[in-house]
């Protein structure tokens, strides 16, 4: 890349501008996001609305008219709502059309008389609905006047404007943290054009990641929150990634005594050697995530599939990006990466070459913790397990965004449908009664049937059931819920009605089955506490496997696993205590609905269950180089906290702020996925890396770096061979070898001989 960094600038510079340009048409087909889950009840239930009830359609929508000064009765109104129907009705993709003065008036108009809503039936599965619904919207609001408003609600209207939301909620979240982060770039970096080269590596991945979803649109669906997923980890894994290279970059034309552009093979080699440590750490961070991200497809959930998909996709665009055009344009560079820098004492530490196991604030600061390791090590983890004490009271939910919705069409026409209706009439449940084996009913089946409708019909969460509709011998019932379909009382509703359903079909009884978007809400949450164990024994087992060859040892991953268990669950839990009890909801301007959306903890888990791991892949990598050349357990610790903790920790507070911005969006769940990401990093940089791991390190000692190999022989000469004995003992033949084994050996300028270091590599 290096030396052929004209060609590859210039490819690049195509790619980029083709990918710019399809960032507008990807945010034209991005869908509402795809809650079904394959083989459950509710997907189940889809499938007989299509088959036996096709005149209804599989999703029923609502158009709400109203009006400040007219009512229901008058002939200006009733002209709206009869030209609008028509229309509708033309609409491809509408079954049904059901209006106010066709339907049942007393029902479908407001006391008032000013609130009238016609029952609109569409067909497909989501993400055609979800086209539909977008031009029903434009086709309804086409007919409007001055006197009478006319608009579209339900399922599918409200995710497309929720969409919408997302989309200015991820821009204006990219236009706070990405002029942060260049701030704290230039601080971590000590210069101008070595900050500006990392936002613009993760600006170039995201714009890949776009070029490539839009390809891939073409044969699955993307919604606008997997592509918020995919954007915010997008940017904040990018920047970290290309700051971890530009700062060892760097430090090896600092210790090359590179000060000159014409330098060419220097700066080549520079390039060589930041891409062969550090690039091969990202390398190893990036499997990582996606060794993560791949857990989720388990979940039998289009959502779940989508998010693994595009959030991969960011990953391995990141890492295409700096593998290639990173470091061709820092061999452009050369020292003039070190622009625009900052006073000499505000300039990062591997600028000036130093012994970094022992001198420095980091170094003091690494042996501090050693120093007392079961204090610190113990108060490290109490504090964890305290901030992980909510998740044991966690509960799952799906809030639709609705609250976000005030200035949207499909917003407003809630609003007049649940102040003037049941809340429950935005999406009603769906029964769906067949004989066994889908045959029809009989006479039996039926009198079962009026049975359990009458019980439904009592119950205080029901406002109406809706007069059964047959078709084919088979029996459709809509229930029409008190309380908002999306609440935890619409969810608790559907599963007593399901065990109803079952006690019916006894003994040879009707096949009851029970739908809708509440049914599926309450399905994929059950998706979701089913497999999530198994998605944690895969990502664990995997983490472990992959750990277990990148560091070799044994006792390394096995810490790092359980150390990002314990961060993951702290986040977890103060996202919990914020937003399930509603700490801070003032401060964060949201209403707490009483959980957590049901996807997220399983998301949060796999995403920073990877993304912790890239600090522990980059700080214990750096340990390893100079436990390789001096043998000297605290000296590599101390060392690899030294050079790793600045970067490390300025990577963290970029992530925290890239992360963070997005607890300003107007969507519950972005905020909730945005706080959870951000304090997660926030605490697995200082608690973790800086207090936990060196404590741990010193507790373990030399145990650390062992790792059962074959005995073999190693020079120590390069000219004169005497063989000597290595493996996985002592000298003594006791253990791992000691950590006082040449002690500080094989240092140049503070740092590990990397000739020596490789040899020995190559020699085990």
């Amino acid at each position: 890349m290096a030396r052929h960094r004209r060609v590859v600038l210039a490819v690049w510079a195509a790619l980029l501008v083709g990918c710019a340009a399809a960032y507008p048409m990807l945010e034209n087909r991005l869908g509402a996001p795809d809650f079904r889950v394959k083989g459950s009840e509710s997907t189940e239930v889809d499938r007989l609305l299509t088959t036996y009830f096709p005149q209804f359609g599989v999703e029923q929508d609502v158009i709400v008219f109203q009006s400040p000064t007219r009512t229901a009765d008058s002939p200006e109104f009733k002209t709206v709502v009869d030209r609008t129907l028509e229309a509708a009705q033309q609409v491809p993709g509408v079954r049904r059309v059901i209006g106010p003065y066709t339907g049942d008036p007393g029902a479908q108009i407001s006391d008032d008389r000013r609130v009238a809503i016609a029952v609109v039936g569409l067909d497909g599965d989501t993400p055609q609905r979800a086209t539909v619904a977008e031009q029903l919207q434009s086709v309804v609001q086409g007919g409007n006047t001055g006197d009478v408003d006319a608009a579209v609600t339900g399922y599918s209207p409200v995710q497309n404007d929720v969409t919408e939301i997302q989309n200015a909620d991820v821009q204006g979240a990219e236009t706070i943290g990405i002029p942060v982060a260049l701030v704290l770039l230039v601080l971590a970096l000590g210069a101008l054009v070595a900050a500006i080269v990392p936002i613009g590596v993760a600006v170039a991945g995201l714009l890949v990641a776009v070029g490539v979803m839009l390809a891939m649109s073409t044969l699955t669906t993307f919604d606008s929150l997997v592509v918020s997923m995919a954007t915010m980890i997008g940017i904040g894994v990018g920047i970290d990634y290309a700051m971890f290279i530009v700062s060892r970059f760097r430090e090896e034309l600092a210790r090359a005594g590179v000060t000159r552009r014409d330098s060419r093979p220097e700066i080549a080699d520079a390039v060589g050697r930041s891409l062969m440590t550090t690039g091969k750490t990202i390398i190893a961070s990036g499997l990582i995530v996606m060794i993560s991200l791949c857990s989720l497809v388990v979940m039998q959930a289009p959502i779940f599939r989508g998010i693994a998909l595009a959030v991969a996709t960011a990953v391995v665009s990141t890492l295409i990006v700096s593998l290639t055009l990173l470091p061709a344009l820092l061999a452009t560079l050369g020292p003039a990466v070190n622009r625009g820098a900052l006073p000499q004492r505000m300039r990062a530490a591997e600028s000036t070459p130093a012994d970094p196991g022992k001198s420095g604030r980091w170094a003091r600061w690494a042996y501090a913790m050693m120093a007392r390791p079961v204090m610190f090590g113990g108060l490290a983890v109490a504090v964890l397990v305290l901030a992980a004490m909510p998740i044991f009271g966690i509960r799952y939910g799906l809030d639709m965004g609705t609250s976000a919705l005030e200035d949207t069409p499909a917003g407003r026409a809630s609003t007049a449908l649940t102040a003037n209706f049941p809340p429950g009439s935005l999406s009603p449940i769906e029964i769906v009664a067949t004989g066994p084996g889908e045959t029809p009913l009989t006479a039996e089946g039926v009198a079962r049937i009026d049975q359990l409708v009458g019980g439904v019909a009592r119950d205080d969460r029901v406002d109406a059931v809706l007069p059964a509709q047959e078709g084919a011998g088979r029996l459709l019932i809509s229930v029409v819920p008190r309380v908002p379909f999306d609440s935890m009382v619409a969810g608790e509703l559907v599963r007593d009605l399901r065990a109803a359903a079952d006690n019916s079909a006894r003994d040879g009884g009707p096949v009851i089955l029970i739908g809708g978007s509440t049914a599926e809400f309450v399905d994929i949450s059950d998706e979701m506490t089913t497999k999530l164990p198994l998605v944690i024994a895969l990502v664990l087992g995997s983490s472990l496997v992959f750990l277990i060859a990148a560091f070799r040892s044994l006792v390394l991953p096995v810490k790092a696993i359980a150390m990002n268990l314990l961060a993951t669950g702290a986040a977890l839990g103060i996202t919990v205590a914020v937003f399930q009890w509603g700490i801070g909801e003032s401060l964060l301007d949201f209403v707490s609905p009483g959980f957590l959306q049901v996807y997220l903890p399983t998301v949060v888990f796999v995403i920073l269950f990877g993304l912790s791991m890239d600090y522990e892949v980059f700080l214990i990598g750096r340990m390893r180089e100079y436990w390789e050349s001096s043998h000297d357990n605290q000296y590599s610790v101390a060392a690899g906290i030294t050079h790793t903790a600045r970067p490390i920790t300025a990577a963290a507070a970029i992530m925290v702020v890239v992360f963070g911005s997005f607890v300003t969006a107007d969507v519950l769940e972005l905020k909730q996925l945005g706080l959870a990401l951000a304090v997660a990093v926030a605490i697995d940089a200082v608690i973790v890396r800086l207090v936990l791991v060196p404590a741990l390190m010193r507790l373990f000692g030399k145990w650390n770096w062992w790792f059962p190999h074959r005995r073999t022989q190693v020079s120590s000469s390069a000219t004169t061979p005497r063989r000597t004995q290595v493996s996985a003992t002592s000298g003594d033949g006791t253990g791992p070898a000691g950590e006082g084994l040449g002690r500080h050996r094989a240092h140049l300028d503070g740092a590990p001989n990397e000739v020596t270091s490789s040899w020995l590599r190559e020699e085990e």
